[in-house]
């Protein structure tokens, strides 16, 4: 009889921690406003012909405690020097919509991808010798790949501050990322993580 209670608890035990596994696995299900975080980078790249100046605001979503994605505007401004010809300089005010995920591998370190899609107003200064050209808009795509540190992430909070770099893979010779010399300058940006409806839980 003793065996058949002891049994019966156990039944009862390994159900009502079933059901409490259930019922966690459905409050994880689904969407959260918590999750939502808003917030942005400052733009900075520099090289020995270009120099990025420029602001990322964003609104996105954490996926999960290693994973955030989401939505963002760019607006930079770029100068390069030594373009095509020696002396002379090119100018783009840069602007227009893209996406973007971060990946955690642990808490304070992550991998992320941005795609933009750019419109970009050029006004291009010829050397001294050369002749005048009319500023002239184009459009160009950009995929940043790159990683960085986030410092005051904790598990279940997405309002942190992050330091990141990256470069342009496409090669857009029309990229505001790439130079002249179609290389890609390190693209270096610091922002900031503002998690939304965070005491409302």
């Amino acid at each position: 009889m003793k065996k058949v209670i002891l049994l019966f608890l156990m039944f009862l035990s390994f159900h009502s921690f079933a059901q409490s596994g259930e019922e966690k696995i459905k409050e994880k299900k689904g969407f959260k406003k918590e999750r939502l975080f808003t917030g942005g980078s400052l733009t900075a790249g520099f090289s020995n012909y270009a120099t990025i100046l420029g602001i990322t605001p964003q609104f996105g979503y954490s996926l999960t405690n290693w994973a955030d994605a989401g939505i963002t505007f760019n607006l930079n401004y770029t100068s390069q020097r030594d373009y095509q010809n020696y002396g002379d300089k090119l100018r783009q005010t840069v602007y227009g919509p893209g996406a973007f995920v971060r990946l955690f591998p642990v808490r304070f370190l992550f991998a992320s991808a941005q795609y933009e899609y750019n419109r970009i107003h050029l006004k291009y200064i010829p050397a001294d010798n050369g002749f005048p050209v009319p500023d002239y808009n184009i459009n160009a795509s950009s995929l940043l790949l790159g990683g960085g540190y986030a410092g005051g992430r904790e598990g279940g909070d997405n309002t942190y501050y992050y330091f990141s770099i990256s470069w342009d893979v496409l090669g857009d010779k029309n990229s505001p990322y790439v130079d002249g010399l179609g290389r890609s300058n390190p693209i270096i940006r610091v922002g900031y993580n503002i998690g939304l409806f965070q005491g409302r839980r």
